[in-house]
């Protein structure tokens, strides 16, 4: 992925997220995007324009036609930081519980 940060800007807006979410189902043209949404074809596309520039969807051509998909790297750069902040967190828990039972196991000893 280009960056990281552009990436989880990209995925805090929530049009963006269905977007994506969309697109998880399987390639569309930004019409079929646009669709369900309650504003102009111009408005998705500018969202799209951000979700390219963040490296999370990949745009083919097939003659006058767009259509989108999903960049998988993408997907998996970011899934890939998150797995990582979430085995740092168990690691911390586990420390934490470790702790805590040592103090549970003296404060037995002690009475």
């Amino acid at each position: 992925m280009r960056d990281l940060d552009a990436g989880f800007a990209a995925l805090a807006d929530p049009t963006r997220r269905a977007i994506l979410a969309r697109l998880a189902s399987g390639e569309a043209t930004v019409m079929e995007l646009a669709k369900p949404f309650a504003m102009s074809q111009p408005a998705v596309s500018r969202h799209i324009k951000v979700l390219e520039d963040a490296g999370l969807v990949v745009r083919r051509a097939e003659g006058t036609r767009r259509h989108l998909s999903i960049a998988p790297q993408a997907i998996d750069d970011l899934d890939r930081w998150l797995i990582s902040l979430r085995d740092t967190l168990a690691r911390n828990y586990q420390r934490l519980d470790q702790l805590l039972a040592t103090m549970d196991d003296e404060g037995k000893e002690e009475t």
